[in-house]
């Protein structure tokens, strides 16, 4: 299951608290810093996760995993902006993948690693 993992950078996203898109949208630019342009909306955070360019400088190269604790409350309080949020990350994570795949066909890149993105929903509650 962790075939791939190994060595990424891990970034942690804490939804502890978060109850609505507004919520979310703050805590993803405090917790992954991003840059003072992005647009608190789906269309921004789906760039942004598929943006090596925003990522921290560490996981360029080697892929991000980011780790989303405490997001059951959110996902309770609000359901369907919850299923949009994780077809966001999805939808981030494929386009990572396809964009590593593509540069690793360019390059010499060893088979089987992929630097995109990764995205773990902890099961546990935030600590």
């Amino acid at each position: 299951m962790s075939d791939g993992l190994t060595g990424r950078h891990v970034a942690t996203l804490d939804l502890t608290g978060v109850t609505d898109k507004a919520g979310l949208m703050d805590r993803v630019a405090r917790d992954l810093a991003l840059p003072a342009w992005f647009g608190r909306n789906w269309d921004a955070l789906a760039d942004s996760l598929a943006d090596p360019g925003v990522w921290p400088a560490e996981a360029v190269d080697s892929g991000l995993l980011l780790v989303v604790l405490g997001w059951q409350g959110y996902a309770a309080a609000r359901p369907e902006e919850w299923e949009t949020a994780r077809d966001v990350f999805t939808q981030a994570m494929a386009t990572t993948q396809t964009m590593a795949a593509t540069q690793a066909m360019r390059t010499t890149r060893a088979t089987g690693t992929n630097p995109g993105l990764t995205v773990a929903l902890a099961l546990g509650g935030s600590s």
